[in-house]
């Protein structure tokens, strides 16, 4: 018979997660170092609910053994990047659409045109080399925390999920 957690076990090795400590940033730590995410009355303008889940799952999957002195500004970049793109489809207050609107990773002008303006970008040059990174070639944050991970040496599978 199989081993049922062969599975898991082979997942793991895939993503270079080998247990390890887990992260423990938290929503004070996220909101000083990424004040942008911060309304007006000093709360997250990303919903609690859906901010404790970020944070839970970053803690889980930055480890901060893997990352060394890069972890703060690694598992922050990936709390900043899930944020961003859940504000990406939330629109009601300009405060969040421009948090959103200004996380979106855009490329260099391809054309412009000024009669009832019209601009197209490249993002080609944004999105090389993290292509196959799911998401997170979506957002300014998330393209920072890949290259970041490129650097450490964590592989592509280490956003296998759990």
């Amino acid at each position: 018979m199989t081993n049922p957690y062969i599975y898991e076990e082979l997942k793991t090795q895939a993503s270079g997660c080998f247990g390890g400590e887990v992260g423990n940033y938290t929503e004070a730590q996220f909101l000083a170092d990424y004040p942008e995410f911060t309304g007006t009355n000093g709360a997250s303008i990303v919903p609690q609910s859906m901010l404790t889940e970020y944070l839970a799952n970053a803690n889980d999957r930055v480890r901060p053994d893997m990352w060394g002195s890069d972890w703060r500004i690694a598992v922050g970049l990936f709390v900043a990047h899930l944020c961003a793109l859940r504000l990406q489809t939330y629109a009601t207050s300009g405060t969040i659409a421009g948090t959103a609107g200004n996380a979106q990773a855009t490329g260099v002008v391809k054309s412009a045109t000024m009669g009832d303006t019209s601009v197209s970008y490249d993002n080609s040059a944004v999105t090389s080399g993290i292509e196959k990174s799911g998401t997170f070639g979506q957002t300014k944050y998330g393209a920072q925390f890949i290259t970041m991970a490129q650097g450490v040496g964590i592989s592509g599978g280490f956003f296998v999920g759990r």
